[in-house]
């Protein structure tokens, strides 16, 4: 309009790079709010990401340290378990060791009965009380117990010590046999030491009396031969052996006396070369005519 237009021109040009510089601030400007707001939700998304992962790996080891707790505590209790039940296991064996001979008692166990065996070398034994009878009449049923029991775990700990097997009692009468369940050659000398050293049990309680406690007198008869040995009964199993043997080992207890161990011919070769023995000569026995029967002395020098 003032007629001057390469001013006016120079003045487009600058008007024009100064608007393009504007625009282009304005745009990088833009651009950079546009990349930090991406860059903030790249980071926000991985923050998110990680607190995701945070949680997740924290619910994981919350479920493993439960999933632990619970498996230690199962473990824990199966090994409880288990530990009652080889302990009520060991319990139930040892009850039936207490019945049975080991071996019956494993046959039992494993097939759930027990052939009965034939033994053809056997020594019996039957130990009474002497008077125990009169003297019981004038004790408590709890003394009368005590008493018997006094008397028998001592026995039953000898017996067990020459490897013998203790049958029965009955009443103030008790049984053991050597040589079975497991057969022995020395059986029968093995019964006549441990019947040595009953007696001298009996004696030492006679003479060794402090509390003036009931003492008594004991009497023992020995035989020896075939038996046979089962266990009887389905509830109560008792282990026991049968035939003349026995019998006649109870004859020979029953004429016996205080402090002697009384034997029968059969028991007499079996240990003579061992023991000392006093002929009786022959007597009358109930139901089996004469018999020779022995008083077995002492033990000879080797």
């Amino acid at each position: 309009q003032k007629g001057n237009p390469d001013k006016a021109f120079e003045y487009f040009k600058d008007h024009i790079l100064y608007r393009d510089s504007v625009i282009n601030l304005e745009s990088r400007q833009e651009i950079a709010n546009l990349r930090a707001d991406n860059a903030i939700s790249n980071e926000k998304a991985k923050v998110t990401i990680l607190e995701k992962e945070k949680t997740i790996q924290r619910n994981r080891n919350i479920a493993l340290t439960i999933i632990l707790i619970l498996s230690i505590l199962i473990l824990a209790s199966l090994f409880w378990f288990y530990k009652q039940i080889t302990k009520e296991k060991k319990k139930s064996d040892n009850l039936l060791l207490n019945i049975l001979p080991e071996e019956t008692a494993e046959e039992l166990k494993e097939h759930g009965h027990v052939e009965a065996k034939r033994f053809e070398s056997v020594t019996v034994m039957f130990a009474d009380i002497k008077g125990f009878t009169k003297v019981s009449e004038k004790l408590t049923p709890r003394s009368l117990v005590k008493t018997i029991d006094f008397y028998f775990s001592k026995f039953d700990e000898i017996i067990e010590k020459y490897d013998l097997e203790k049958i029965k009692t009955i009443g103030d009468a008790y049984m053991c046999a050597g040589g079975v369940p497991d057969i022995s050659e020395d059986h029968a000398t093995k019964m006549i030491d441990a019947s040595f050293e009953i007696l001298d049990y009996v004696d030492k309680l006679k003479k060794d009396n402090p509390n003036n406690e009931v003492r008594f007198d004991i009497r023992i008869g020995i035989n020896s031969g075939p038996v046979v040995a089962g266990v009887v009964g389905t509830k109560k199993f008792a282990y026991d052996i049968y035939g003349d043997t026995v019998n006649i080992a109870s004859r020979m207890e029953s004429n016996s006396v205080s402090g002697k161990i009384n034997i029968s011919e059969y028991t007499y070769q079996l240990i003579k070369d061992h023991y000392a023995c006093d002929y009786r000569g022959e007597i009358e026995v109930k139901n089996k005519g004469m018999m020779r029967m022995y008083y077995v002395n002492k033990k000879l020098d080797p």
